[in-house]
């Protein structure tokens, strides 16, 4: 039997897509081993995100107001939605600095493989267990008395918003894990993670902040996301005039966000790991 190779400059833009996404989802199915082989890991991260619904919830929920009254629970989740989809950096962070620091990364630049793949292998998997993650916070929120009360289109356009903010923030952890030099530098790293989401208005309204600070939260990406997720979602705490436009604009901003990121660090991280360790 002879296998023909299609040589490199012949290829087709349609045949290199395909010869990337064939190798990325090998690399996918690479991912979910390895999460069999390590289903502590797994579980811990499915049950975050109902763990955070009840702490936020209950102990936060009693001693905050938010402007214009209503349920702080139905304020707050979309707020939680956005920090567990910044919680994507973290995990392609330590993921792609564990691959590096294993010398994995050099096996896979000098195997026949689309230079695409290994990134996209990372973020697409990452994406999946996001999708998990959002489906289990989505559930704990309906058991606490959470409800998306704009319609079902609405709803599914702000679950969208979710996943397509959280897949530009997996190609951001992938271009820094490529970077760092080792898995401890790396998380040190993602502790930088959380001021970022603190610093929004996911758990609390920006108006009582000084105006320096509001104005660093309102132009926070994380901002605009949990302010398009209410607007969609109909949850309280969304407001407009006298605030900067990501957060007047909320879904519009989000989808610029996202595009952004991809155009920026989807080819910053292909080039890294083309120039890894040579």
């Amino acid at each position: 039997m002879t296998v023909q190779i299609t040589p490199v400059a012949r290829r087709t833009p349609v045949t290199r897509l395909r010869w990337a996404l064939s190798d990325g989802f090998v690399l996918v199915g690479r991912e979910f081993s390895r999460l069999r082989q390590e289903p502590g890991s797994l579980i811990a991260a499915l049950i975050f995100p109902a763990v955070m619904v009840l702490l936020f919830g209950y102990v936060f929920g009693s001693a905050i107001r938010i402007p214009g009254g209503g349920d702080y629970r139905a304020y707050l989740m979309p707020g939680l939605f956005a920090m567990v989809t910044a919680s994507s950096v973290v995990a392609v962070i330590e993921r792609v600095a564990a691959d590096v620091s294993r010398g994995l990364m050099s096996r896979f630049r000098s195997m026949p493989m689309s230079r695409v793949a290994v990134a996209f292998g990372h973020t697409a998997s990452d994406m999946v267990g996001g999708l998990l993650s959002v489906a289990i916070m989505a559930v704990a929120g309906l058991l606490v008395g959470w409800r998306a009360s704009d319609g079902l289109l609405n709803a599914l356009a702000g679950f969208g918003l979710l996943v397509l903010m959280r897949y530009a923030l997996s190609w951001v952890g992938c271009y820094f894990g490529l970077k760092v030099p080792n898995e401890q530098m790396a998380q040190q790293l993602t502790l930088l993670v959380m001021p970022v989401t603190m610093l929004s208005n996911a758990f609390v309204p920006t108006d009582g902040m000084p105006a320096w600070l509001r104005f660093i939260a309102e132009w926070n990406p994380l901002s605009a996301l949990t302010a398009g997720c209410r607007e969609l979602f109909g949850n309280p705490g969304t407001v407009t005039g006298s605030h900067a436009w990501p957060v007047d604009h909320p879904v519009a901003a989000t989808l610029l966000w996202s595009v952004g990121l991809l155009v920026v660090f989807v080819p910053l991280s292909v080039r890294s790991f083309q120039r890894k360790n040579r």
